[in-house]
């Protein structure tokens, strides 16, 4: 999972990327085009838990890739996005939109004065306009195709038509994709294309110390706010880990802001966890929400998806309360479950698989 960290200049976007990968990238105006990338442990104490019980060799977090991307900077909405920098977002599987709430009069902004809801609708606009001119242009070609009428099936294109013509109008309209019901099919369909307000988005309001961030309604779908310090979250993730957590004791902080915005940023895809766990490895694999698990089996190997013939399945819930699979097998609660299971969000599973 791939998530692009984006926002106006100096709203705090590497801050950001900083305080989540305890990078120390030079925060500060860039007027050109650049990217950060970092892969980060999705914080999950039931992986702590299960490795306590098993004494595993390894343990290993579910992961989330950042991306922390410059360039955008609002003029686009008027021309469109430019290709080295469209490429870089489009293959995205969602966006961390970090919106500048904080004031400093050393910091300029780059509209001269803070708006964080200005701000949210300029990042919107660009990602509409560029979206608008990509269905206009396929459906130029669509029309150009049904015309010679040779080549692919009739059927199709007609189809095609109706759903870029149903997503034109949207766009038009200045409705985000994110909001257009899409079916399995068109899903498909649409693989290819990368639609940017078709990505589902974080906005993360970043205020200052001691400031209450505004209320702001973003009632798109696949999509959430949360607000945090990006500043004071930086600092704390460059601390020595014993540091962090007197810091954190000190001010009577469970835990950092940043974790739970990764779990949010995990859920916003639409993905949920699973585990595998024993003596070599306790481990967080990563599926879709409404995998079978067959399809669960294939993220750990796909020679698994391949031979599976059964799961092992224990919640992790039922697990900690009964004690170890010991005690979860004499209670009948590590169940068999066939190629039509649904996996569940902390369910730990064992294949069962030929060859």
């Amino acid at each position: 999972m791939r998530l692009g960290i984006i926002g106006l200049p100096q709203s705090g976007k590497t801050t950001l990327f900083n305080a989540l990968t305890r990078a120390t990238q030079p925060v500060g105006v860039s007027g050109k085009m650049e990217v950060h990338t970092a892969v980060v442990d999705v914080p999950d104490p039931r992986v702590d838990k299960l490795s306590e019980m098993f004494h595993p060799k390894k343990t290993i977090y579910a992961k989330v890739t950042y991306v922390d991307i410059a360039g955008l900077d609002g003029s686009s909405a008027k021309n469109g996005i430019a290709g080295a920098l469209l490429n870089q977002l489009t293959q995205l599987d969602g966006f961390i939109h970090v919106v500048r709430v904080f004031e400093d009069e050393n910091v300029p902004h780059v509209n001269e004065t803070v708006n964080p809801q200005r701000d949210i609708l300029s990042m919107d606009s660009e990602f509409l306009l560029n979206d608008l001119i990509a269905a206009e242009r396929k459906l130029e070609r669509l029309v150009e195709e049904k015309k010679k009428g040779v080549g692919r099936d009739k059927d199709l294109v007609e189809r095609e038509m109706v759903l870029f013509t149903r997503l034109h109008e949207a766009l038009s309209q200045e409705i985000p994709l994110r909001n257009v019901p899409i079916d399995d099919y068109e899903d498909k369909l649409l693989s290819g294309f990368g639609f940017l307000s078709r990505k589902p988005i974080l906005i993360v309001l970043n205020h200052s110390e001691g400031q209450t961030p505004p209320t702001i309604e973003y009632l798109h779908q696949h999509s959430k706010v949360v607000a945090l310090q990006g500043k004071l979250e930086m600092e704390i993730a460059q601390l020595a880990p014993e540091e962090a957590q007197m810091f954190l004791a000190e001010y009577g902080i469970a835990e950092p802001s940043l974790n739970r915005m990764i779990r949010l940023s995990y859920e916003l895809i639409g993905l949920q966890p699973f585990f595998t766990a024993g003596d070599d490895e306790c481990r967080a694999w990563t599926v879709r929400k409404g995998a079978t698990a067959p399809e669960a089996a294939g993220e750990i190997h796909t020679d698994l998806q391949k031979g599976f013939i059964r799961a092992e399945v224990i919640s992790f819930d039922d697990l900690m309360a009964l004690g170890g699979m010991v005690e979860a097998k004499a209670k009948g609660k590590l169940r068999l479950e066939g190629k039509e299971y649904i996996v569940k969000d902390g369910d730990i599973l064992n294949i069962r698989h030929s060859g």
